[in-house]
């Protein structure tokens, strides 16, 4: 294998340098957070962000989002009374046309936040603490080259014993292995919990579904390289697991994301594919991809 992501070493000496820093000398960052129905745990995950990182002396954080993707629960409100600006994704520029899913919501997220820096961390975590925010900003502020940065974490068994990472071990991992060997060491490749320059995510092509991690890993190593990306370990990561039928139907998509990078000629890959299971109705997966923001007017129309 050649030489992979490397992990940015930090101590505590180097996160209290990032602390220290003033937010002038520092890039913008925006903390998006994607979720649909996360009312249990959103109000937690805002307020840590809020009274640590933004309403301290010198904020590590400029601007909070929650991108409510159709929840029908109260997590727009509980988002809000803790202090995040609650965006809706079906009012992200409407005009690109209609789409869902978890990669849809990071893209609206992108065209609706303003920092230099997207940091984006999944709303259904319980585990969360101020400092995977510190972590995964860190190697921007310690080294100005770095532009993409994943986190990697433990992923303990839940009570029902159940784990996470199967989709990782099981789909992700060997597919990089056959055919972006150079990312096969990366250690959560599919993790929720990363973070980009706008630089570089205005430029990549994001899938809709569940594909959008390794997708976004593959397009940005190809963009800007390896010594440009960074790894930085956030510890432990727990959240509410997925049943082995509907994880299926998110391997479709990132086995998708993957071949559709590989070059498999589009005619051997369903538009809108179809997963088949036994004893269960025939589900459309997502599939779908959100062009470059560089090339959709009305996010141009925005930043000029």
């Amino acid at each position: 294998m050649t030489s992979g992501i490397a992990v940015f070493e930090l101590n505590d000496p180097l996160i209290e340098r990032v602390r220290s820093v003033e937010p002038e000398a520092r890039p913008r960052v925006s903390v998006c957070i994607p979720c649909r129905n996360e009312a249990a745990t959103i109000g937690t995950i805002v307020s840590q962000i809020r009274s640590r990182l933004m309403d301290v002396p010198r904020p590590l954080v400029d601007e909070l989002l929650v991108m409510d993707d159709g929840s029908v629960d109260t997590t727009a409100l509980v988002a809000a009374a803790a202090g995040a600006t609650v965006v809706r994704v079906s009012e992200v520029m409407p005009g690109a046309g209609p789409a869902w899913g978890k990669g849809n919501a990071l893209w609206a997220s992108v065209a609706a936040s303003s920092g230099d820096v997207v940091v984006w961390c999944d709303g259904d975590l319980t585990s969360f603490t101020p400092a995977y925010v510190e972590r995964l900003v860190a190697p921007f502020v310690l080294d100005h080259r770095i532009a993409f940065v994943k986190g990697f974490y433990e992923r303990p068994l839940d009570a029902a014993g159940e784990g996470g990472g199967r989709n990782t071990e099981l789909v992700a991992r060997p597919l990089l292995s056959l055919f972006f060997a150079e990312l096969a060491s990366v250690r959560q490749p599919l993790g929720g919990e990363y973070a980009a320059t706008r630089a570089v995510l205005e430029q990549l092509p994001f899938p809709t579904g569940y594909g959008v991690e390794i997708a976004l890993l593959i397009d940005a190593w190809r963009r800007i390289g390896a010594p440009r990306m960074a790894q930085v370990d956030l510890g432990v990561r727990r959240h509410r697991h997925q049943p082995l039928h509907d994880l299926a139907a998110q391997a479709l998509e990132i086995q998708h994301a993957v071949l559709s990078r590989v070059g498999v000629d589009s005619s051997l890959l369903a538009a809108t594919p179809i997963l088949h299971q036994p004893g269960r109705s025939p589900r459309r997966v997502n599939c779908g991809e959100r062009p470059p923001l560089v090339s959709v007017d009305a996010y141009q129309s925005r930043i000029s």
